[in-house]
């Protein structure tokens, strides 16, 4: 049995060390077909069976150091897939290697895979293939130990048809013409680094790329490349301020890719090749801290890895504690107090969807028989964050604790760890603070549901005219909305304009008077920043103005990321005078949904993922 409630493999029996790829991208079935060889090491005596995981995977033959090798498939799991268990035709010692490969094609439903159709993309010329195997996807890609416990490094052969372009998770290592094929070219990748399978990603299209760095491009479609080279500029002095931080940057490369907008992240942490959503391109760089976060993932989630996906939260409040601490270097310690605050408020927001008493809101929550893409929300993140802040608090400021942070990166570089190993660790480091940590409520910071049991009091130097201008719209009668103009918000950034809605949606309804008057004199239909979009439209519909459902069932469908789309079906679902029109326009889009995003709002709106009806 697999220690990984997420996984059939067991990494304690043997563990992948090394991946060669060689694969065929064909557009016209959306199947990627081809081998791959894992370089496996036994950790017992006597190995002579392995199971790897696969979802919808159709294995062909399997061989071991080039002998045959008999294989059969175990039954079907919801979401965990199918096991592929091989036999060996040899026996191994402890230590002893074999070179396991499996011929095989991926179904064209893959999980990890988003085939688009020219007409979906920015061009409007050619197809597009992006994958996200976060978190237990690969294996719909590859057959392999789909755990985050298993470290390996890899290597890729990527065929394509010649007019596009591949990128993976790696370093590019040269291209050539299909020695099979003069109408296909093949590239090359190179990943030097041990890391986990939800780690691999491939991207295929009309790619071009801009260098926005010594060791840093972006890469998109024509219609945003130079967008994105504008609003990425600062990638440098973001990697530079997390070695600072957090020690050197040992991927090489660090490249942006912005996809089309059905990616369902705001950005995905993969090696070498950051994936971001394009609606981070604000055009005043303003939503650039998503970037911040996904370096900070270069050290912690990459190099330092979550064991299971029930202790996500080491890899997410770490990541969103060097993020802020970035933008602490990089503008002022008032402004990671002011992004912390507002990180409170979106764990109050996932607390409050989940409910209160749902143990999925645990910092580290059980996975038994759990989805964890159904476990996602902002709680290992923000709570995490709050922990980790808590601690800083209680020891002696930020400059102490991104010590402990650092050194706790150098101690487990290249592994995967557990909540347990970093809490040993935390009392080993703090060994003369060791009474003030057994002061700390742990049972009630990782296994009780609902909001943190301290609240940390953050500096509102920032937050205050939010606060401020949000209490006037609060408390304002009818007879007040005639004091409200549009220098109220003139002096503001689109990070307080953000902070302003969010605390309204914290209240109960504003009456539909008031949002009324706050379009007439802020013009808020007028800002495409899409965090200020998102929120503004959310505060509409859930005051009953009609004329904003069209406009957030368009905001919630002409992009998928699930941090907006989710939300904004879920509010026009409960508006009951919609319910219909929401599952309605679902329906129509689902088929150029993402597929983990497809299913997750499919369960928001209670629509029967297996037909178009409603249940």
């Amino acid at each position: 049995m697999s220690s990984d409630p997420c996984s059939f493999s067991c990494p304690a029996r043997c563990v992948t060390k090394h991946l060669n790829l060689s694969l065929h991208v064909d557009f016209d079935r959306h199947v990627i077909s081809g081998k791959a060889a894992l370089t496996v090491e036994a950790l017992e005596d006597h190995f002579s069976s392995l199971t790897l995981d696969t979802r919808d995977l159709k294995v062909i033959s399997v061989s071991a150091n080039g002998q045959a090798a008999s294989f059969t498939t175990g039954p079907k799991h919801s979401f965990k897939g199918t096991p592929l268990i091989i036999t060996l035709p040899f026996h191994l010692s402890r230590g002893q290697h074999v070179i396991v490969e499996a011929t095989y094609e991926t179904s064209p439903s893959a999980t990890a895979l988003q085939w688009l159709t020219a007409a979906q993309t920015a061009g409007k010329k050619q197809p597009y293939l992006f994958s996200q195997c976060q978190a237990n996807h690969c294996r719909s890609i590859i057959p392999c130990q789909d755990s985050p416990s298993v470290k390996h490094t890899y290597y890729a052969q990527v065929s394509v048809p010649k007019d596009l372009v591949a990128v993976m998770s790696a370093v590019r290592d040269g291209q050539e013409v299909d020695p099979e094929d003069g109408r296909r070219v093949v590239f090359r990748f190179r990943q030097t680094v041990p890391m986990p399978s939800y780690l691999i990603a491939i991207v295929v299209g009309a790619l071009e790329s801009r260098e926005i760095g010594p060791r840093s491009r972006v890469w998109s479609e024509r219609e945003f490349v130079d967008k994105a080279a504008y609003e990425f500029s600062e990638t440098e002095a973001m990697l530079q301020a997390a070695e600072d931080l957090a020690g050197p940057y040992v991927w090489g490369q660090y490249d942006v890719l912005v996809l089309p907008p059905s990616f369902p992240y705001g950005g995905m942490e993969n090696p070498c090749l950051t994936f971001a959503t394009p609606t981070l391109l604000a055009g005043d760089k303003s939503l650039s801290n998503v970037i911040a976060h996904e370096i900070s993932h270069s050290w912690t989630g990459n190099l330092v890895t979550n064991k299971t996906w029930e202790h996500f939260w080491l890899n997410e409040g770490h990541t969103v504690y060097l993020e802020r601490m970035i933008g602490r270097c990089m503008v002022s310690e008032q402004f990671r107090q002011f992004k912390a605050m507002g990180g409170w408020k979106d764990l109050q927001d996932s607390v409050n969807t989940f409910g209160a008493n749902n143990p999925l809101t645990n910092l580290v929550p059980s996975l038994e028989e759990v989805d964890p893409d159904d476990a996602f929300s902002s709680v290992p993140y923000e709570k995490g964050f709050a922990l980790l802040y808590h601690l800083e608090e209680l020891m002696g400021g930020p400059e102490v604790f991104i010590g402990f942070v650092k050194s706790y990166i150098q101690m487990f570089a290249y592994r995967s760890v557990t909540t347990d190993e970093w809490k040993n660790y935390l009392f080993t480091y703090f060994k003369d603070k060791v009474d003030v940590l057994n002061k700390v409520d742990w049972n009630a910071w990782m296994f009780t549901p609902g909001m943190p049991p301290v609240k940390p009091q953050y500096d509102t130097t920032l937050a205050d005219a939010c606060i401020a201008l949000s209490r006037k719209w609060i408390k304002a009668t009818d007879q007040d909305l005639s004091s409200f103009n549009e220098s109220d918000v003139k002096t503001l950034s689109s990070h307080q304009l953000i902070e302003f809605l969010s605390l309204l949606l914290q209240e109960d309804a504003l009456p539909l008077t008031h949002v009324k008057r706050m379009q007439e004199v802020y013009d808020l239909n007028a800002v495409m920043n899409s965090e200020i979009r998102f929120r503004w439209l959310r505060l509409c519909v859930r005051c009953r103005w009609e004329e904003a459902v069209p406009m957030a069932l368009k905001m919630a469908t002409e992009q998928g990321r699930m941090k907006f789309t989710r939300p904004l079906f879920r509010e026009v679902y409960n508006f009951d005078k919609f319910r219909d029109e929401a599952v309605r326009v679902f329906l129509a889009h689902r088929d150029q949904m993402h597929p983990v995003t497809a299913g997750l709002v499919a369960k928001d709106l209670k629509v029967d993922a297996s037909n178009t009806t409603s249940l």
